[in-house]
């Protein structure tokens, strides 16, 4: 398809969009000035983040009233997320007017009944179908199916009304809040989704696009009404946790640590090597895994930043994995061996362009939660979580945090958050509070987990992962006390972390901490407990998940 451009203002991973188009056989062509608009007999126009820094791009780079001409012209569009949102009047999020081409703003979500952002999988409610023989049903809701769930990440999203319902073909609920999921009119199609990210059900619909002829006729479209229910169909997700290093020979392993040692015990005290990471990454998603997370546990001082070896990780890994990846690790300022500085903001920057939705921030997390409370509680606008936020969006910023137990008798011994132990301290103690560490653990700071998540939300966070040094490599089970009270302290997704040994761990952690996401490694790694066992079981239980889809038409 000659004909076919994509539209990217310079915001987020559009890698894993380009990949999954190539992945059906198909080339696309950037669009490098505006006069490349006009070329296009079909468009893409992907966006991730700040609504405001969006329309900013679209209009500094002149891309805005190209766009708007194209769509008038009739050729096929699809817009994704924030590109779906652009089309709008405006956004609660920003000042920015949108292209004004469907009728309303975009609102922000009430995190005072749930977590946000709406992160994870959830599935959707289709309002559009055709009339008997009229036109393809593919054409009208492309491919999109009720059955099957879709990987949202976002904080704002369109209401139906009045004046925009003829546009609405199909809504999701989120909690109590029914919002617009996808839409299409004419030649418009557009998703609040990422069908790039939600596995074959998504590239089934980037397929329908490019194969259809992508304009429909509404005299021939059935509408209904949506309809709200008593309960969201959101889901709980299962992530597989990737801890990648070098090992003595210089070679890229997953490994896994036991309470953050990953060397061997017995014989040679090598790194433990459970697999390569792309193959690794490749085998959960086939089997399920509803995010992929990598955590650099190496820190390749002397390489440039262009030569990570990780950012070729990621560029192979998405070429077959439609899930969302996390890369931790390194997402700080960076100095070259010739002097040059890279800010952490680029840093991220280079992860997204090579395939990486989220960056996780860690020991640089702890320093800028100190910092902001040095600062009397106030942002500076230059630490690497805002930064990052501004530009890529909150949800593009997760905390991974390491703490580990500090046992008092009473909570009057310290002036840190404490928690009542499941069990008590080697000294009867009942209680404790968890103390943040950097550098992997090895040092620990005068700062509780509470401190780290509540400064971390203030500063821009999207996610927080959650992690416990006592749990890790035990196989003992999550760590609720220290789950339920970060879930308590913050307003946005949290992702339980180390311990789990068996599947009724993760049925466990989601019923007694409402925690957003839980993850494994080890026990995925050494196949004592497949994914697909993990949610069946947890289906079973009751919670929902998204199921297993590993079909492409």
């Amino acid at each position: 398809m000659s004909g076919l451009y994509m539209l990217d203002y310079g915001a987020g991973n559009v890698r894993s969009l380009v990949n999954a188009i190539n992945h059906l056989g198909y080339d696309i062509t950037f669009v490098k000035d505006p006069s490349d608009i006009t070329k296009a007999e079909k468009l893409i126009f992907p966006g991730v983040g700040d609504f405001g820094f969006a329309m900013r791009s679209l209009r500094s780079k002149g891309y805005a009233e190209p766009l708007k001409e194209y769509i008038a012209s009739g050729k096929p569009f699809m817009g994704i997320c924030v590109g779906m949102q652009s089309l709008f009047e405006g956004s609660d999020e920003s000042e920015e007017l949108g292209l004004g081409i469907i009728p309303g703003k975009t609102a922000k979500f009430d995190n005072s009944t749930k977590a946000v952002p709406h992160m994870g999988w959830n599935h959707t409610q289709l309002l559009k179908n055709v009339k008997l023989q009229q036109q393809v049903s593919q054409d009208v809701h492309y491919n999109i199916d009720e059955d099957k769930t879709y990987y949202f990440v976002h904080s704002y999203a369109g209401r139906v009304n009045e004046k925009n319902k003829d546009w609405v073909l199909a809504t999701t609920q989120y909690g109590d809040e029914l919002f617009i999921a996808a839409v299409q009119k004419d030649n418009v199609f557009a998703t609040q989704f990422h069908p790039e990210k939600s596995g074959y059900a998504g590239v089934n619909i980037l397929k329908s696009f490019l194969t259809g002829t992508g304009i429909v006729d509404q005299s021939a479209v059935i509408c209904k009404e949506p309809v709200k229910s008593d309960k969201d169909t959101f889901t709980k997700r299962i992530i597989a946790c990737l801890d990648v290093r070098a090992n003595d020979n210089g070679d890229l392993v997953v490994t896994k640590g036991d309470q953050y040692d990953v060397r061997e015990t017995e014989g040679s005290n090598d790194v433990r090597n459970l697999g390569k990471p792309v193959d690794l990454a490749k085998r959960y998603f086939e089997e399920g895994a509803d995010e992929i997370t990598f955590l650099n546990i190496t820190s390749f001082r002397n390489c440039p930043l262009g030569d990570l070896p990780m950012l070729e990780v990621l560029k192979r890994t998405s070429e077959t994995v439609f899930v969302p990846l996390t890369i931790g690790g390194g997402i700080r300022d960076v100095t070259d061996p010739d002097g040059t500085v890279h800010p952490a903001f680029e840093v991220a920057g280079e992860y997204f362009r090579s395939g990486a939705d989220k960056v996780s921030i860690g020991s640089d997390a702890v320093y800028c939660a100190e910092n902001f409370y040095a600062n009397g509680g106030k942002k500076t606008g230059k630490t690497a979580i805002e930064t990052i936020a501004e530009a890529y969006g909150s949800q593009a910023v997760v905390i991974s945090v390491d703490p580990r137990r500090v046992y008092v008798k009473d909570p009057s011994e310290t002036t840190h958050n404490t928690v009542k132990n499941s069990k008590v301290g080697p000294n009867g103690e009942e209680y404790c509070w968890y103390q943040c560490t950097v550098m992997g653990g090895r040092e620990g700071r005068d700062l509780d987990v509470i401190q780290l998540v509540t400064a971390c939300e203030k500063l821009g966070a999207g996610e927080i992962l959650l992690n416990c040094m006592d749990r890790d490599g035990t196989n003992s089970g999550f760590e609720l006390e220290l789950i339920n009270s970060v879930r308590q302290a913050v307003s946005i997704p949290v992702i339980a972390s180390s311990g789990a040994g068996c599947v009724e761990d993760f049925v466990e952690v989601f019923e007694k901490t409402g925690a957003e996401a839980a993850l494994a490694a080890g026990i995925f790694h050494r196949h004592e407990v497949p994914i697909q066992a993990v949610k069946e079981f947890v289906k079973q239980s009751g919670v929902p998940v998204r199921p297993i889809d590993a079909t492409l038409l």
